[in-house]
């Protein structure tokens, strides 16, 4: 695989960094993948779980390898789709899901709950392992990403820093989290709470809080806090001091 070649070529023509990485032999993505996820975590069954999740499952690692592809196109990486997959947080985060997914529908939802806390934490993100996530999503540097349950991201979908998809914690059911349409574009800090849709090729500006559905193909930028009445959520006993 061009992929597994160009991360070996990379790290020949530089010794030191080889060594600080120390990935150890890999001869295809299955384990290439395990042995960056092994030194990540600093976890050797994390490591064995993502080789073995991607060996047995040859579909879901070139829907991977497009991920990372996608991700060095769009980000114009230096080093390429090699460089993405050794140091783009987003791009592991979005692989780490994508093992955590896998173990999740095959029905050891423990397991893929054990998978998603050790990455998240060794990566700033926190993405359930049900939620779905199609081809092609680039999540810029990752860092505090967070997604639901019930999140659906649809392909090509490009996602910045510290975007929550989250809930409004006042439904529950299949619904509770966004579902962002092919293509749309989210800046960093947005906000995108309860089961909304974000129409395709939409773009969503930074730190922008968006509680409705937005229309294929529209621009939603600015946010300003104002008075809604009571407050509706609480989780101290009733009675008790605010």
């Amino acid at each position: 695989m061009q992929l597994v070649d160009d991360v070996k070529a990379l790290l020949e023509a530089d010794p030191q960094a080889k060594a600080i990485l120390d990935l150890g032999p890999f001869s295809d993505f299955p384990a290439l993948a395990g042995a960056v996820f092994r030194h990540l975590t600093g976890n050797a069954q994390i490591g064995k779980t993502v080789a073995d999740t991607y060996r047995g499952d040859p579909v879901l690692a070139d829907l991977s390898v497009h991920d990372i592809a996608e991700a060095a196109r769009r980000n114009v990486e230096p080093g390429g789709a090699a460089a993405t997959c050794l140091f783009a947080r987003g791009a592991q985060a979005i692989m780490a899901h994508r093992v955590a997914h896998k173990v999740w529908t095959d029905g050891d939802t423990t397991r893929a709950r054990a998978v998603s806390a050790i990455c998240g934490r060794a990566l700033d993100t926190d993405i359930h392992p049900a939620a779905r996530i199609g081809a092609g999503l680039w999540l810029d540097h990752g860092l505090g990403f967070v997604a639901g349950e019930t999140s659906v991201i649809e392909e090509d979908v490009s996602i910045w820093h510290n975007v929550t998809l989250g809930s409004t914690l006042s439904k529950s059911g299949p619904k509770r989290h966004p579902h962002v349409k092919r293509g749309a574009v989210i800046g960093a800090g947005a906000i995108l709470l309860g089961g909304i849709t974000i129409g395709a090729a939409a773009n969503i500006g930074a730190g922008a809080i968006v509680l409705e559905d937005v229309p294929e193909g529209t621009l939603i930028a600015g946010q300003k806090a104002m008075m809604r009445g009571t407050a509706r959520v609480r989780f101290t006993p009733a009675g008790s001091a605010p």
